[in-house]
């Protein structure tokens, strides 16, 4: 066998080895990044712990109504901000059960102040999961008082093993699912619309 085809030989395994390294680097890497971005569903649609709270909001199939009034009340860049947040996000049924006509008047631009003081009464400040609530819960001997942003407190209880909400007006929300995951805090969804 000749020294040039020998070193031709050589060359070929030595590429072929740094192409399997760097596909094995690669490979690990897109595993590596599978694993950091979670994913859980809502209304059937995904929803990913690498992204924000409004950019899983808005593909949220249940969720059309809160992310327009989260628009009309000039709270998108907010809540795409760092956070964290903890967000109780009512359903469109949820909007749905209001009196006729109360989403259409809230929605316009004479109301902003008055919907926005609504929507964050409905967010808390720090990454707040359902083992939190829980523990609050427990350790206030079966209530909690949790601070919103809108100033206001909602009173946390459990009801089997199902966290309710109770407003300022005895209106109660159940918290239908937890602990979805955001870039920038966690979404709780809710059947109902809390108000201060």
């Amino acid at each position: 066998m000749s020294k040039k085809f020998q070193l031709v030989s050589l060359s070929l395994i030595i590429a072929g080895f740094g192409l399997c390294a760097n596909i094995n680097s690669i490979s690990a890497k897109a595993s590596a990044k599978s694993e950091s971005t979670a994913v859980s569903h809502v209304g059937g649609a995904a929803m990913f712990s690498n992204k924000n709270i409004i950019e899983n909001a808005s593909n949220s199939p249940i969720h059309k109504t809160l992310v327009a009034a989260v628009k009309a009340a000039g709270l998108v860049e907010t809540l795409e901000g760092v956070g964290p947040f903890t967000v109780f996000a009512p359903t469109d049924a949820a909007f749905n059960a209001l009196p006729a006509g109360t989403v259409d008047t809230l929605l316009k631009p004479e109301n902003k102040a008055k919907l926005a003081g609504i929507l964050t009464y409905h967010v808390v400040s720090g990454n707040v999961r359902a083992a939190d609530l829980t523990k609050m819960i427990k350790d206030g001997g079966g209530k909690a008082t949790i601070k919103t942003v809108q100033g206001e407190s909602l009173t946390a209880a459990l009801k089997g093993k199902k966290v309710e909400l109770t407003d300022t007006k005895g209106n109660v929300a159940e918290v239908t699912q937890a602990d979805v995951q955001q870039s920038n805090g966690v979404i709780h969804v809710i059947n109902k619309v809390l108000m201060p």
